[in-house]
Order: structure tokens, then C-alpha cells, then sequence
């Protein structure tokens, strides 16, 4: 199958069961609403919500910011979108539906995230919830630290 096949099918998946979770609160099923869903799952990074409000009108899409704001609320309470605090005020989202946990490398100095997935991560939490009887139902572990050599912050501070 091939990635942009895959990607087309992941849409239709996440439009449905954002259809029904609007529906089955009685929020109106706005031509915007997917308009915002569909632009995450065409994307592969973090982005945080005034980007995304930017990004679409230069795409010429007619959404506000305030619609960009209550929709990624509404797609983070349907779990098809996560949120991230990495120790700035501002939030950063990612799409959730269809990909496997993983964890986070943030650098301090210029706010770059990487994702990192260790199957040992999963072989500690089977082991402490065995160990101390508890369910974890998920995680998040994020680390922080420096880009080594290639941050545009600590190049700039080197000048």
C-alpha cells in the first residue's frame, strides 16, 4: 500500500469518528472543522495553533482563529490530536490517531522536538506496573536538554 494511499485512508478514519464525536455532542459539522482536521494529517511535525491559523490562510482556507482554537479542543478531546506543554507557555499539538506512543528529546535553547520510540520504555512500565499493581493506561516522557551542534540558538550565541 502505498504512504499517500495510507494517508487518504487515515483521513477518512479520523473524519469519521470526528464526525460522530461532534455529532454525539451536538456540535455543528462544519466545512472548517475538517478543513482543520484534514491539514493535520497531511502534516508530520508538531505545530502549535497560531502556526496552523497562519498556515491555513495562506492556503486561502476562510477560518478564524478562534475556529483553529475550539476545533484543536475538540480534536484533543476526541483523542485524534494530543497536546504538549514542553516547558513554554506555549502549546504544541500533533496528530494521535494510528501512531504508536513515543517520546520526546526538546531542546531548551531553541524548542526543537524530536521523537524517539525504545521498546525499553515499554518493558519499564509492564515492569513497575506489575510491581507496584497498577494499570497504566499511558505515558508521556519527555527530556530536555541542548541540540549538540546543530541549534540555531547556540550557533548564534557562539558569534
Amino acid at each position: 500500500m502505498s504512504t499517500q494511499r495510507k494517508e487518504e485512508d487515515i483521513i477518512r478514519e479520523v473524519v469519521n469518528i470526528f464526525s460522530v464525536h461532534l455529532e454525539k455532542n451536538g456540535f455543528r459539522k462544519t466545512p472548517e472543522r475538517f478543513a482543520i482536521l484534514e491539514e493535520i494529517y497531511k502534516r508530520s511535525d508538531h505545530f502549535d495553533a497560531e502556526a496552523l491559523y497562519i498556515h491555513m490562510k495562506n492556503q486561502n482556507y476562510r477560518v478564524s482563529r478562534a475556529t483553529v482554537y475550539n476545533t484543536l479542543e475538540l480534536l484533543v478531546n476526541c483523542d485524534l490530536v494530543k497536546k504538549h506543554q514542553f516547558g513554554k507557555n506555549l502549546a504544541q499539538y500533533e496528530k494521535s490517531y494510528g501512531f504508536k506512543q513515543h517520546d520526546h528529546l526538546i531542546c531548551v535553547d531553541c524548542g526543537k522536538v524530536l521523537e524517539f520510540c525504545d521498546p525499553r520504555i515499554q518493558q519499564i512500565k509492564d515492569m513497575m506496573g506489575g510491581l507496584l499493581k497498577f494499570n497504566i493506561t499511558h505515558h508521556a516522557l519527555n527530556l530536555y536538554g541542548q541540540c549538540n551542534g546543530a541549534c540555531p540558538k547556540t550557533a548564534n550565541k557562539s558569534n
